[in-house]
């Protein structure tokens, strides 16, 4: 089970998130609470190995914009989340980099539709932090493809059991307030998602 954890903003969040055994690692360089500048961002890459990926996940911005802000932190992946054109992958293609597309369930779920590596699908309400119908997309996205959305420790095996992804995604589920990590969360997270059946 590939796990993802998003919108870190602290070094002691970043490491025990490697140190738990996190696939990839999120900073947010869009508008959130959880948003950080490039150098920040740039320094908290720095703490995580080679194998795990780093991305920045971006909503809504140009590719121009994407382009700048990864290069400026030096990440491995760009996550585009909501409803970018394909245009907008095309675009950012020369960069080399894991390109991933974050979507609800409404949206065309098949796996490198838009010339992406990764596909997200989250809730109706990105960020909400609300569970929502996961076994709803059960055997429909295709490839290699994360579930998001209203995931926590609590939850996750059930998520996990009812829609089958490759993967998962957390934010808001590891936090104990708006873009403030829990360590111990983080670590509870990624045990309960590699426990699940």
């Amino acid at each position: 089970m590939h796990v993802k954890i998003c919108g870190l903003s602290e070094p002691g969040h970043v490491e025990t998130a490697v140190e738990a055994g996190a696939d990839a690692i999120g900073f947010v360089l869009t508008r959130s609470p959880r948003r950080v500048t490039p150098e920040r961002a740039a320094e908290l890459a720095a703490l995580v190995p080679a194998h795990v990926l780093t991305v920045g996940v971006f909503r809504g911005e140009d590719p121009a914009q994407v382009r700048a802000a990864t290069l400026a932190a030096g990440l491995r992946a760009v996550q585009l989340h909501g409803h970018h054109p394909h245009a907008d992958f095309t675009a950012l293609k020369d960069l080399g980099l894991t390109l991933v597309r974050a979507v609800d369930a409404e949206a065309d779920l098949r796996c490198g539709a838009y010339d992406e590596d990764l596909l997200i699908v989250d809730a109706p309400r990105p960020g909400s932090g609300e569970p929502w119908d996961w076994a709803a997309v059960r055997g429909r996205p295709s490839g290699r493809w994360l579930l998001a959305g209203g995931l926590d420790p609590a939850n996750v095996a059930t998520a996990i059991e009812a829609a089958r992804p490759w993967g998962v995604d957390v934010s808001s589920g590891v936090e104990v307030a708006p873009g403030v990590k829990d360590p111990g969360l983080i670590r509870d997270f990624v045990a309960a998602a590699r426990g699940a059946r």
